[in-house]
């Protein structure tokens, strides 16, 4: 019973969505995770993530958008629950610093509602929001966003119902491939025998050096609730939302059940490598101090008390697109990483194209924008 059609390494958001599909294509599937999915150790936690269709990188990102949320899609009709909140997206940016004009225009050609707001506007819908008049916004009103637990909760349990076998604490020490291909796993628990693996370790991919090695570095990012006035800021009536501007990215989501505007900060964050401490929320005076000082000057209704802060990790790329490639020197073993901090909405399509590429050896999606030999080979082994 240690061998298996396909083993995967980090049980994730996108491992989790490969090993569902996966099993429900009759392929005898393991799964090995470090911890107990969905957990607090990795980059899914502390709901909820923004789904988003209209988005940068062009075409690939965006049709790959769009398939995701079907694919959520399907995914509330078979757990019967819902996942997604489709209550809007409003992108807030500085035009020196950023215009959406160009990505509005490509998300016109693939059918995607956009509007182009200026300030008064987004003043006039929003009266929460304090926008520079020079600003402008981009309003997708179909986007909106993810509950990430319950995404990988749901995906969990279907994969287990379709034959999948999880194995939670048990971290992969090293892989080894053999000379007709053939890999095996080696955890405390055993070792394990396949002729595909799928590795999605997330920020321990510097772990499985030197097996493979990626140019990813792992971040430790600060997300807070603050309290805000509900009559503004509540999911009946406000968006999810970015700002770009000169004081940094941003990203976060309306008071939902009255649990506080979420914020967190894309850029900026400190380097963190597996075996060290998650410094906890406060930390550091920016964990709560850039989020403050970003809602005071664009949202002060939502500046209130500190409900609660929490710590998460990107794994970022040195152009923080993804990877998702086979190994360089192992065809049969699959590499899923480096999702820089915008990766979740696109995990139930991610799991797609590794379930496709593990089960027939391709995909019909657009992956060429995530392939390994954009890299310098010295990053890459």
């Amino acid at each position: 019973m240690r061998t298996y059609d396909v083993i995967i390494v980090g049980a994730g958001s996108m491992g989790m969505s490969a090993g569902y599909y996966l099993a429900k294509r009759g392929l005898k599937t393991l799964l090995l995770d470090a911890f107990d999915p969905p957990h607090t150790e990795g980059s899914h936690h502390g709901e909820p993530r923004l789904i988003r269709h209209a988005y940068s990188g062009g075409p690939a990102y965006i049709s790959l958008a769009l398939r995701a949320h079907r694919l959520w899609d399907e995914l509330e009709g078979e757990s019967g629950e819902q996942l997604l909140e489709a209550r809007g997206v409003l992108n807030m940016a500085d035009p020196e610093q950023y215009s959406y004009r160009t990505r509005a225009k490509e998300a016109a050609g693939f059918g995607i509602p956009v509007e182009m707001l200026d300030a008064v506007e987004v003043r006039k819908r929003w009266p929460g929001i304090n926008l520079p008049d020079h600003y402008e916004a981009m309003y997708e009103p179909t986007a909106g966003y993810l509950y990430s637990e319950k995404c990988v909760a749901a995906y969990r349990r279907l994969a287990l119902a379709a034959g999948a076998e999880l194995l939670p604490y048990t971290p992969v020490e090293r892989i080894a491939v053999e000379a007709g291909g053939s890999a095996s796993v080696h955890t405390r628990s055993g070792v394990f025998h396949a002729d595909r693996v799928i590795v999605s370790a997330g920020a321990w991919f510097w772990a499985l050096e030197p097996f493979v090695k990626l140019p990813i570095r792992a971040v430790r990012k600060a997300v807070g609730w603050f309290e805000a006035k509900e009559e503004l800021f509540a999911e009946q009536r406000f968006p999810g939302f970015t700002f770009g501007g000169p004081g940094g990215g941003y990203y976060g989501f309306p008071s939902i059940g009255g649990a506080g505007v979420k914020i967190g900060r894309h850029d900026g964050g400190n380097e963190w490598r597996p075996g060290e401490p998650l410094e906890p929320f406060g930390s550091y005076s920016s964990d709560e101090g850039d989020l403050r000082s970003t809602l005071e000057a664009y949202m002060p209704q939502a500046a209130g008390k500190l409900l609660r802060g929490a710590v998460c990790k990107y794994e970022l790329t040195p152009d923080e697109s993804f990877i998702i490639d086979r190994h360089p020197e192992h065809p049969g073993v699959l590499l899923a990483g480096g999702f820089s901090g915008h990766g979740f909405k696109f995990a139930s399509a991610v799991g797609e194209i590794l379930a496709d590429l593990a089960e027939k050896g391709k995909t019909g999606h657009d992956i060429s924008l995530f392939a390994l030999a954009r890299f310098d080979k010295e990053t890459v082994a």
